[in-house]
């Protein structure tokens, strides 16, 4: 059993996320910037907390100790602006992973996007986008000692969960992946030592969560 903070838990893989983890028996602080949003979540596993990204790393800071894991899965959403998506998706984690080494937590799981290392496929109003989860993700490697995973999901889907995917750590693969298989995935490398310090692409495909992680 492992304490887990999920940083974005009402997001669309956040809160599949969060019921996964509840039922491994892990604990979960489902991290919101407004806890009202979980009000009709009833599971002994899930604390709704408050986490507001707008705060400096010294305040998230406070509500990462004791924790054995972070994850963050927030995101500004496909509706905001540019500046919205810098504030979060690039400012927001980078403060998230400050708070964890404020805080001495070293497990930390982040959910990126696939074409995030390939500039030639940041087209359009997709730009700031890609160009956030770059900056975080470069971040995350090179300027931070945490035991990292980094995921990045190809196009996101609400079909049913397949519970077959293709994991990559090369550039050169495209496709599509269920938000339920993307939060299984999440959930078992919180699980597996085989996900630390590494960074792969996620599709939907032909093994098993299990083996696809194993075989890294």
């Amino acid at each position: 059993m492992m304490k887990i903070l999920v940083i974005g838990a009402h997001g669309q893989v956040g809160q599949k996320l969060i019921q996964i983890l509840s039922a491994q028996d892990d604990q979960v602080l489902a991290g919101v910037r407004d806890p009202a949003q979980l009000a009709e979540l009833h599971d002994e596993n899930i604390i709704p907390t408050k986490f507001d990204l707008e705060d400096l790393p010294a305040t998230l800071a406070q509500k990462m100790i004791g924790i054995d894991a972070i994850v963050f899965a927030a995101g500004s959403g496909g509706k905001t602006g540019a500046d919205k998506t810098m504030l979060v998706d690039l400012d927001g984690a980078v403060k998230s992973m400050q708070a964890a080494q404020i805080a001495g937590v070293q497990r930390f799981v982040i959910v990126s996007a696939l074409y995030t290392d390939d500039r030639e496929k940041w087209v359009g109003g997709m730009r700031p986008y890609y160009a956030a989860k770059y900056y975080a993700d470069q971040w995350l490697m090179n300027q931070t000692d945490l035991n990292y995973t980094i995921i990045r999901p190809g196009q996101l889907t609400d079909e049913p969960a397949t519970n077959q995917v293709q994991i990559d750590v090369e550039q050169d693969v495209a496709g599509s992946v269920t938000r339920e298989d993307v939060a299984q995935v999440v959930a078992a490398s919180l699980h597996n030592t085989k996900t630390t310090r590494r960074v792969f692409n996620l599709i939907n495909g032909e093994k098993s969560i299990n083996d696809a992680i194993n075989d890294l």
